[in-house]
């Protein structure tokens, strides 16, 4: 879709104007059957879902979904994009109201899983030597099997040193489960020099 933008010096004939109204009404009316499809949908939709599903173009959808953005700086649920798709989830503001009033749903993360999952998640491809390593201490069976559980790590490859250990990735699960599109969206760490694994 070609959306004519006048400039402030630019004349707009009735028939620009006209098309540019029915461009916003169609991205505005497109807009609200996204946000239909994120509430509905159990997991998160993609651009080509999105585009498929509601017969949209691109710019159409990019259009789209600046429009339901805007709509809810005013709500309690943000747009959010993960590695697996678009998703509406509520607003970090509102986190701490929700761990008082339901504590049972928040997933009881122990330190030691968190510290394994954080040396995986940053120093990926690793092996549980690798992350022993790092965090001086052995890692607990019952640790990774929580990991692999949940879908946030999986095994790819080796390393090719003796017994070939198992090398450890994140997935895109654990993209999803943390509210980032890609790694390169984790924080920043303050000293990445105690996080040096041999290679």
């Amino acid at each position: 879709m070609q959306t004519f933008i006048p400039t402030k010096n630019t004349p707009v004939s009735e028939t620009d104007r006209q098309e540019l109204l029915n461009s916003h009404a169609t991205c505005e009316a497109l807009s609200r059957y996204i946000e239909v499809l994120l509430h509905a949908s159990e997991t998160p939709l993609t651009d080509t879902d999105l585009k498929k599903h509601l017969s949209m173009s691109h710019d159409e959808l990019q259009m789209a979904l600046i429009i339901l953005e805007e709509r809810m700086a005013n709500s309690v649920l943000a747009l959010s994009k993960t590695a697996s798709g678009y998703r509406l989830q509520i607003k970090d503001s509102y986190s701490r109201l929700i761990q008082q009033i339901f504590p049972e749903r928040l997933d009881n993360l122990s330190q030691a899983l968190l510290e394994t999952l954080s040396v995986i998640a940053y120093k990926q491809p690793v092996t549980r030597a690798d992350i022993e390593q790092v965090r001086g201490v052995s890692v607990s069976s019952n640790i990774l099997r929580q990991l692999f559980d949940k879908g946030w790590i999986i095994e790819k490859g080796h390393k090719d040193t003796i017994g070939r250990p198992a090398l450890l990735h994140t997935t895109a699960a654990f993209l999803d489960a943390f509210g980032l599109a890609s790694l390169e969206e984790l924080p920043k760490l303050p000293d990445l020099a105690s996080l040096k694994v041999d290679g």
